[in-house]
This record gives structure tokens, C-alpha cells and sequence, in this order.
């Protein structure tokens, strides 16, 4: 696996100049994205993409519901409730591992349930992550979440169960093996 800091030096190396370069379509795998799977980099953006998913089309009133929602932020430990018709869903979004093992010992205790626990290992999400560019601040953290949500304003597909790619491959080559491959089950055990 390649880090971003990497491919940023092997780009330089070669001479590349983004600005020079002719544009052209991207390949098929990447050509069509939704802005579900873009906001997977920030913290909370995965907690956004299922409920979003649960909603039944594109209602603007629901979509900026969920954006309100407090799934949005960069805090170590947020913690929501969603109404989705009418029953109340708990989700705790979590970054960095300190605050994943606080949340997961408050599960264990039994001092808190959810329906659902988003974890992303590094503080602040992927945004900030193994990988990224040293040095990032707080303008920097906001720069690139803003440009993840701005993408996601701008993508035609909002969810990824819309994107035509997915569903062939579901279609194709997941057809019978979805749960066996895509869903792991754990037990606190």
C-alpha cells in the first residue's frame, strides 16, 4: 500500500505537472463515485452514508437532517439519535483508538447501546490519517474536509447504492456471496 505523502513524491519525481497535463476521463472503476463514498474520509462520514441510505430518495428537508444530526464535526466521541420513521436510531461516531477503547468499554459496562458504532482509527479521521501530509493544522483539517463535503455537493449520486458500478458488481461477481464476503459479525467475547 502506497502512502499519499509517496505518491505525492513519486509524482514529483517524475516531472508530473497537473496543470500541464492533458485532461481525460478517468477509468471505469473510479469514473462514477457517489458523495456517500466521497465523505468516507471524514470522521462521521460513513454514519452519514447508512443514513442516508435509509432514506427513501433525495429529500432535501431529510438530507440536511441527517447533516444536522451531529454526525458532522471533528470531535473523539460524538453520539447520536436519528429518527428514521419513527423509530430512534443511537449511533456513536468515534475517532482515534483512545477514544474507541473509552466507547467500547461503555458498551461493555453496559453504561451505553447503540445501533450503530462508526470507528475510524485515526484522530480526526482518515483526513488527518496514516499516510497524509505531515504537518496539517486546523486550517488544513478544515480544508479537506470542506473539500470532501464540497465534492460531495457536486457528485450526481449521493448514495452508494445508487451508483450503477456498485450494483453490476453486485450483480456480477458478489451475486450469492455478499454476506460471505462483505459482512463480519464479532463477539465481545
Amino acid at each position: 500500500m502506497l502512502t499519499t505523502t509517496e505518491i505525492v513524491r513519486m509524482i514529483r519525481k517524475s516531472g508530473i505537472v497537473f496543470d500541464k497535463v492533458e485532461i481525460e476521463a478517468a477509468d471505469v472503476p473510479f469514473g462514477i463515485g457517489s458523495g456517500s463514498g466521497v465523505i468516507f474520509g471524514v470522521t462521521g462520514g460513513v454514519t452519514e452514508a447508512v443514513l442516508r441510505r435509509l432514506q427513501q430518495g433525495h429529500n432535501r428537508v431529510d438530507m440536511e437532517s441527517i447533516k444536522k444530526s451531529g454526525v458532522r464535526g471533528d470531535d473523539g466521541i460524538k453520539v447520536l439519535t436519528y429518527n428514521y420513521n419513527g423509530r430512534e436510531i443511537k449511533a456513536a461516531v468515534v475517532n482515534g483508538l483512545a477514544n474507541a477503547d473509552k466507547v467500547l468499554q461503555q458498551i461493555k459496562n453496559h453504561e451505553a447501546e447503540y445501533d450503530f458504532v462508526e470507528v475510524m482509527a485515526c484522530r480526526r479521521g482518515c483526513i488527518m490519517g496514516g499516510g497524509q501530509p505531515v504537518n496539517a493544522g486546523p486550517r488544513t483539517r478544515k480544508a479537506r474536509m470542506k473539500g470532501l463535503y464540497d465534492t460531495d455537493v457536486n457528485t450526481q449520486i449521493k448514495k452508494s447504492n445508487e451508483n450503477p458500478m456498485i450494483l453490476s458488481l453486485y450483480d456480477t461477481l458478489l451475486k450469492g456471496k455478499e454476506h460471505e464476503l462483505l459482512h463480519r459479525n464479532f463477539s465481545g467475547k
